[in-house]
């Protein structure tokens, strides 16, 4: 079974991944990303999906025009896990 983070691990998690925010319900990360229009924000939908697929491991979102809200947790682990902090980080390298 995955294991959910320790207050160490995360706090080590959210000084890795500032532009993500813990959040309590679900017990997880989020963050909103924009983009100049519909095309490219479901372009950037399209890379993050073959991440999730690739890694098991799929994020809660929506998308409405140009803006793309994620949510990561990790429901076998009742919480934030190491799961989600590896795919916030893979995300994050999908737009440096």
């Amino acid at each position: 079974m995955i294991a959910r983070l320790n207050d160490e691990e995360r706090a080590k998690a959210r000084a890795e991944l500032p532009e993500w925010t813990a959040i309590a319900e679900p017990d997880g990360l989020s963050r909103r990303f924009t983009f100049a229009d519909f095309n490219a924000a479901f372009g950037f939908m399209t890379r993050v999906a073959i991440l999730a697929e690739k890694a098991d491991h799929h994020p809660e979102w929506s998308n409405v025009y140009n803006r793309v809200d994620i949510v990561l947790t990790t429901h076998d682990a009742g919480g934030l896990s190491q799961r989600d902090v590896d795919l916030a980080r893979a995300i994050d390298a999908l737009i440096a």
